[in-house]
């Protein structure tokens, strides 16, 4: 068979993760071009440079290429390390409104005993740690997520789930994967031709080194956690269809693109005829794509089994597949709801046809990106995680589908704008030598099933269904308002929503528990994100008032107080000045002080991802040689109960999405816990909330019920002829003004909106209208609060001597 390999990248994205001059080997004098087309050449990739090359983070700030992408990089201001005293005030802060008095008190004194002994001295070290390094939390982050044992499926990886195509036309799978693919590999050129527009907040630009991390990139499980490849000059893409591998070139050496979009929807629809000519139950039981699920120590032990003979058939498959560019996965179902959708973005389907795994979930590759199709043209991006934040790939799924909204236009009117500073040649004029050594043709990767590789793909799959199953998956597309109308209301939107999820949580289940939600620091070098702890005294405070028998403006001056907290917190996490990151490095610090004094600082921890910090415990800390000497105690705030609270993320949030977006998720990061992806747009809230069959769906009911009666309790406090949508001409308010002043009415006025001219906007509060909150309405609320009142008071159940034995009718027992 006829299989591919690549050239080894030198260069410049290799040497952007290196942090050494960006050189680029073919416009070296003395540079090699071409090292062959072989094995050797392509393993080159992470193996050929320095130690410190292969570490991706350890660097200082590279020096840019001319362009506009990075130009701005040198110029981005170092993360700043909080100072501790700040940190250790945030931290209780965090703490208080999920915590006893008692509890509360015992961390107060873990916090002052750290800060009288060990805090000083590890801040110390963080700081010389930190000299002459691109971030101080950089390397430890990397390392808690390259460690991260367990499966990367429905615990790493999250998905985007695009809209669909506004062109019915392409609203078909080939017709659509073709598209994608296009505008895909226009964002790559940008990308490597340094034309892609920064990322800008409020004219500040903000760092833009992931985007080098995000094309030609592979997660590569080892022995001792996992490493990152990356073919800085991949130019190809591999296609999956039911679980079977193609592949086929897509750029020239130039970063140009070589083919059409109709030549790719030929190569698509060759595959897919191809891919359909083997049974579903005999190509299952080659999807070898389903190992990239397994535990990642069990992964790396077959990869050994794959590539154990150098330039064997397997490892020049596996090869292609790590080198390429990203995956597009051609699904041949079709799911029928917005959940099921998300599902089949986060995971795949699991459906077992005569003993036989037909689903989706074989059809994927999680260590790479991968752009999905579903058979009725449904499209999404499912991606590994470690390099990259949800804010830079949003940015590659927004310009893709604007990009391909902008060609459909192009082709009605040539003048149309274009969303790339510069376009290939069309690759339908050029001359056939100026495509240099490249294959268009899609060619099939035919592995070589040995009996070791088809039982540990059976026991994947089961381990696999398994997971799929542990988890559930349920959508909200509530469309009665959204940002407009909550900024209308003076509110931050995205204030607003985490209201609503602590709100409909409270009313589930009557107590506050720790939730999560990344705030973006890319305005720093290299920065990535700080955790919101969301949960504040002002949230609480309005959670149990929105309960109680409360007048409707109370409800919403504690709404108000409890939103602007939040902003407030966002603000300060948004510029590095949170608690979390600071003092996962510092238990970094502080695990190195375990080691020898001459090793590196890293992070010991193998479970750690976005929303939850590893806890620790003490006995943890003591799993080492006992022939050692023992180590020194645990600081006490790492060892305090309170840590492990906020590092145990219930409900795990993120704010990621824009109008490209129908929904963006992920996996729970707890086995109590809830996974909530949301995106507010003008005219409507979006969530996608997934837990280990922990009343999903309703939750869910919950979060919409509060949404409607909150905008009740809004629209009773609202301003007489203030207009809650701002998108509808001011003209209305003039003519409310002179009505008045008119001689006559010209007629009779007819009804906008739901509101005559002139009349109350106010709506009223019946006491038969549905209060929409499930059985937990407006009525009973205050009967819910005093009864979460008495039992918190008097604890669960009261004390046996206030027991009344004679409570209730006595039952006569039976004769015997």
């Amino acid at each position: 068979m006829v299989v591919r390999t690549f050239t080894a990248p030198s260069p410049y994205l290799n040497s952007a993760l290196a942090g050494g001059k960006a050189m680029d080997h073919r416009r070296q004098p003395n540079g090699v071009s071409d090292q062959g087309r072989s094995l050797e050449g392509a393993s080159h990739t992470a193996m050929s440079q320095p130690a410190d090359a292969r570490d991706p983070l350890a660097h200082h700030h590279q020096e840019t290429k001319p362009g506009i992408t990075f130009a701005a990089q040198d110029q981005l201001p170092k993360l700043p390390i909080p100072d501790l005293d700040a940190t250790c005030k945030r931290y209780l802060e965090a703490l208080e409104p999920l915590q006893s008095y008692r509890e509360h008190q015992d961390t107060e004194r873990a916090v002052r005993e750290f800060q009288k002994h060990e805090g000083s001295e590890l801040q110390q070290k963080l700081h010389e740690y930190s000299a002459g390094r691109s971030s101080y939390i950089e390397q430890f982050w990397y390392d808690s997520y390259l460690n991260f044992d367990n499966p990367v499926v429905l615990n790493l990886n999250p998905f985007f789930l695009l809209e669909d195509d506004p062109t019915p036309a392409r609203n078909n799978q080939v017709t659509r994967a073709a598209s994608l693919v296009i505008s895909a590999l226009c964002f790559v050129r940008a990308v490597r031709k340094e034309e892609l527009p920064p990322d800008m907040v409020r004219k500040q630009p903000l760092c833009m080194y992931q985007y080098s991390r995000m094309f030609g990139t592979a997660r590569i499980p080892t022995e001792n956690g996992c490493q990152i490849a990356q073919d800085s000059f991949a130019k190809h893409i591999v296609v999956l269809v039911r679980g079977q591998f193609y592949w086929f070139d897509t750029l020239d050496d130039n970063n140009d693109l070589i083919m059409t979009e109709h030549d790719v929807a030929k190569n698509l629809e060759a595959i897919v005829h191809d891919a359909q000519k083997t049974p579903i139950q005999e190509a299952a039981k080659g999807a070898i794509g389903v190992l990239s699920t397994e535990n990642r120590k069990v992964w790396s032990g077959l990869r050994d089994v794959i590539s154990r003979e150098e330039g064997s058939n397997n490892a020049e498959c596996l090869n292609i597949v790590d080198s390429s560019l990203f995956i597009v996965c051609l699904d041949h179902m079709e799911p029928a709801d917005s959940s099921q959708l998300s599902m089949n973005m986060l995971c795949g389907t699991s459906e077992v046809d005569r003993g036989v795994q037909v689903g989706t979930c074989t059809n994927r590759w999680y260590d790479k990106m991968q752009i999905i199709v579903c058979k009725n043209g449904s499209a999404g991006i499912n991606f590994e995680h470690t390099g990259v934040d949800g804010h830079t790939v949003l940015r590659f799924a927004s310009d893709v589908y604007t990009d391909t909204i902008l060609r459909f236009a192009k082709s009605i009117n040539g003048q149309a704008p274009s969303l790339w500073a510069t376009t290939s040649p069309d690759p339908a004029k050029r001359d056939p030598d100026s495509f240099g050594n490249v294959s268009l043709t899609p060619h099939k990767l035919e592995w070589d099933m040995i009996p070791e590789l088809m039982t540990a793909l059976r026991f994947a799959e089961t381990r696999l269904a398994d997971l799929i199953q542990q988890n559930e998956f349920r959508t909200l597309e509530f469309g009665t308002y959204g940002k407009n109308f909550i900024t209308s209301m003076g509110f931050s939107p995205d204030a607003f929503v985490q209201m609503a999820f602590q709100a409909a949580y409270y009313g589930l289940y009557g107590r506050m528990e720790c939730v999560y939600e990344p705030a973006m620091t890319k305005i720093f070098y290299h920065g990535r994100t700080e955790a919101i702890r969301a949960v504040t005294k002002e949230s609480s405070e309005f959670v149990r008032t929105f309960w109680a028998e409360n007048p409707a403006h109370r409800k919403i001056e504690a709404l108000r107080r409890a939103a602007q907290k939040h902003v407030d917190i966002t603000k300060q996490c948004s510029q590095a000045q949170g608690q979390d990151r600071h003092l996962y490095a510092l238990y970094c610090v502080w695990q190195r002080s375990l080691a020898s004094p001459d090793a590196d600082v890293r992070s010991l921890s193998n479970s750690s991802i976005d929303g939850e910090t590893p806890s620790i415990t003490s006995e943890q800390s003591r799993e080492r040689d006992h022939s050692a000497p023992p180590p020194p105690p645990m600081p006490t705030i790492f060892a305090d109960a309170g840590y492990d609270k906020l590092n145990n993320t219930v409900l795990s949030t993120s704010n990621c999405g824009n109008p490209s977006l129908r929904h963006f998720g992920f996996g729970p990061t707890s086995g109590d816990g809830f996974g909530i992806g949301y995106i507010v747009k003008d005219s409507g809230i979006f969530i996608c909330a997934s837990s280990k069959h922990r009343q999903t769906k309703r939750f869910v009911e919950a979060i919409e019920a509060y949404f409607l009666e909150i905008r009740k309790l809004l629209k009773t406090s609202q301003r007489r002829g203030t207009s809650a949508d701002k998108q509808a001409s001011r003209a209305r308010e003039a003519e409310e003004k002179n009505e008045k002043n008119r001689a006559k009415s010209r007629g009779k006025a007819v009804q906008v909106g739901g509101v005559k001219p002139g009349e109350p906007k106010e709506e009223s509060m019946s006491d038969g209208e549905d209060d929409g909150l499930g059985g937990y309405g407006f009525f009973d609320a205050g009967m819910l609060a005093k009864t979460l009142e008495d039992r918190e008071s008097r604890g669960l159940g009261g004390s046996e001597s206030s027991r009344n034995v004679h409570v209730g009718r006595k039952v006569r027992l039976l004769d015997a």
